[in-house]
């Protein structure tokens, strides 16, 4: 009888929220009923002991998958991952650490946290957490964070060694921890700023606003905002962002459902940089609240965007919450960009499909020559102050397309960073050499100006590709040299100062980065059709 509670309440949670955005024949009570008979019959009937919740995560995530492709179940994990994303913190001790070599090893402290406070370093490998040894691979990096992590003011034990001492233990306690939605912000050329962001938060606009203020001290008159790999988040945040940069009282974002009244939310008077020059970078993978910052700001002509054809993600979700602490993450309502566009792409019952969308693209050509992009005339609108013609229907289109740069990597460089080859090779070498390097290159500039790879590296680059099977002859090898040691330079950077370096060092050849650049003394050009 306990099974058949949980169904029925299951299916009734379901009814009342699928209803939103199925429109042509909403859940009956006789629909209802059948299914709960089904679940039914197989708890009294079935010749087998059955796994009533099991099968029911599996009905509500069959339903979910059948709508559209951003309506989904969401386990308890995933709740807690969700939740500390758009919260933009966590409980643990600020601690970023990798599995190198079955040995859990900080990579780096979160400045302020508890990690930092008690002395823990980066290059510390941790053996123990409490009484508990995570050598070796018999737990998995799921469970080594949750034993890290824990509720506010408890405490953890860890066993650490550390090169040329003997073994230390670290009592820690756990506090909040924030996840920055801001990558790196700094001055990238004379008077331009340039901020990049992973995410949008509820801690955004006080990280943007605070970067801002920084880079206009600094006598900034054009501002960079990468959004490439942006996937979104807090909707919120990214009419928060549009506030400070628009000026005046204008809809920033509707959003319109069946069952959802229309809503939209609207920028007002003022704001923290009105009137400097603003370009937008935007590639396939830049989504949802990163499309609605794009597609603003293109659509009242106040920023330039550069890069390639957005995701085209045009839905929005409402988080449910279920009885057992999962949730129903349903699509709602759609959103409009200020000219009407609504930018989702097309979608149907084939998720695969859908989710290799990108993958198509560069099959087609998409990503190597804006020719191959095709917008129908039904999808055409046009920006409200220039008049300028833009599209919706399937992501934002830039207004400068910048290619694909199939030449820069070759299929060996491919495979090495693939496997992580570098990344496992600095960790070794900055174990013994960070007070050297640190020594040498004092700064970041320092390190920006004068670094080069020393061959020790490069030498173990070859010596792990062999290892993993990757083959390479000399003429691969050298056409690949030269980004390897870039990699090398960007990824030891990240290491040796912080996470924030390596975009410093790896925008030197980003080409959507350095186009960008290049337009700023044609702006006003480029605002034309």
């Amino acid at each position: 009888m306990k099974y058949k509670f949980i169904i029925v309440i299951v299916i009734a949670i379901i009814y009342i929220d699928v209803t939103h955005i199925v429109a042509q024949t909403p859940f009956s009570k006789i629909e209802m009923q059948k299914m709960a008979q089904v679940f039914s019959l197989l708890n009294d009937f079935y010749v087998d002991t059955i796994n009533g919740p099991q099968l029911t995560d599996v009905a509500i995530r069959k339903i979910l998958n059948e709508l559209d492709p951003h309506s989904v179940y969401l386990t308890k994990e995933d709740v807690e991952r969700s939740n500390e994303i758009i919260t933009g913190n966590f409980y643990g001790i600020g601690i970023q650490y990798q599995m190198l070599r079955d040995t859990l090893t900080v990579i780096q402290t979160i400045p302020g946290c508890s990690a930092e406070r008690i002395g823990i370093c980066a290059g510390d490998k941790i053996t123990h957490v409490n009484d508990t040894l995570i050598v070796g691979n018999t737990l998995s990096m799921t469970t080594i964070s949750k034993m890290i992590r824990g509720n506010q003011g408890t405490k953890v034990t860890l066993t650490i060694v550390r090169k040329g001492q003997n073994t230390l233990n670290f009592i820690a306690t756990r506090d909040k921890v924030p996840v920055n939605s801001i990558d790196v912000t700094y001055i990238i050329a004379p008077q331009v700023g340039y901020v990049k962001l992973n995410c949008f938060s509820l801690t955004t606009k006080d990280e943007f606003n605070a970067a801002l203020e920084d880079l206009k001290k600094q006598g900034i008159n054009t501002l960079i905002i990468d959004l490439q790999g942006n996937s979104g988040g807090a909707m919120p945040a990214a009419t928060d962002m549009c506030d400070e940069l628009l000026g005046e009282p204008l809809p920033i974002v509707t959003m319109k459902g069946l069952h959802v009244p229309e809503m939209g939310s609207y920028s007002t008077k003022g704001g923290l940089f009105t009137e400097g020059k603003i370009i937008i970078l935007v590639d396939d993978y830049s989504a949802s609240a990163a499309e609605i910052v794009a597609g603003a700001l293109q659509d009242y002509d106040r920023a330039i965007i550069v890069g390639r054809r957005t995701f085209g993600k045009g839905l929005v979700q409402r988080q449910y919450p279920l009885t057992d602490g999962t949730a129903a993450r349903i699509t709602v309502a759609k959103y409009y960009t200020p000219s009407g566009r609504n930018i989702q792409k097309p979608y149907n019952s084939d998720i695969d499909k859908y989710n290799s969308d990108i993958l198509n693209r560069l099959k087609h050509g998409e990503l190597q020559t804006k020719d191959s992009i095709s917008f129908p005339d039904s999808l055409r609108f046009t920006t409200l102050k220039l008049k300028r013609t833009v599209y919706g229907g399937g992501g934002i289109m830039p207004d400068v397309f910048v290619p694909i740069d199939t030449t820069r990597f070759s299929k060996y460089c491919r495979q090495v960073m693939a496997r992580g080859i570098i990344n496992t090779i600095i960790m070794d070498y900055i174990d013994t050499e960070r007070e050297k390097l640190l020594k040498q290159h004092p700064t970041f500039e320092h390190y920006q100006q004068n670094y080069i790879p020393a061959q020790t590296l490069l030498n173990n680059v070859r010596i792990h590709s062999d290892e993993e099977g990757i083959p390479c002859t000399t003429q691969e090898w050298n056409n690949s040299l030269d980004e390897i040691q870039f990699s090398i330079k960007a990824l030891l950077a990240s290491k040796l100062y912080n996470s924030g370096c390596y975009y410093r060092i790896a925008n030197e050849r980003n080409n959507i980065v350095q186009t960008a650049l290049s337009i700023i003394p044609y702006y006003e050009n480029y605002l034309k059709n």
